[in-house]
């Protein structure tokens, strides 16, 4: 398959909560995972919330990786895009294993495959 990027998208349930509200371990756990999959980090950005819930980006060169997480649901939604020869399942995988996730929904998008043809309708005269 010609594909510019890969996209996995993962449902992370029975996280351990402590984690998931821990914005610094959140930080190196993404940055960590980035380095793991042989990613270039450029830019890291995180934020806590109160009462509960970390959201972030690690910018790659590559592309990037996110996180929102809801602790108290004890649930993570998180995005690994990578571009080139990068395998977004390495960084995804560690992610889900270092939250302890129990259970776990995967999806994995091809990007940049081309443009759609989209025909237009023909015209009919009444």
């Amino acid at each position: 398959m010609n594909t510019l990027g890969r996209h996995v998208i993962s449902e992370l349930w029975g996280c351990d909560y402590n984690k998931l509200n821990d914005m610094d371990f959140i930080e190196r756990l993404f940055v960590d995972a980035a380095l793991k999959s042989g990613a270039e980090v450029r830019e890291v950005a995180f934020h806590k919330f109160a009462p509960q819930g970390v959201s972030g980006v690690v910018i790659i060169s590559e592309s990037h990786l996110t996180i929102h997480s809801f602790p108290e649901h004890g649930y993570a939604s998180i995005d690994v895009y990578t571009c080139g020869n990068l395998d977004p399942t390495i960084a995804a995988d560690y992610i889900a294993e270092k939250l302890n996730a129990t259970s776990r929904e995967t999806i994995e998008f091809p990007r940049g495959m081309g443009p759609i043809e989209v025909k237009s309708p023909s015209v009919q005269n009444v």
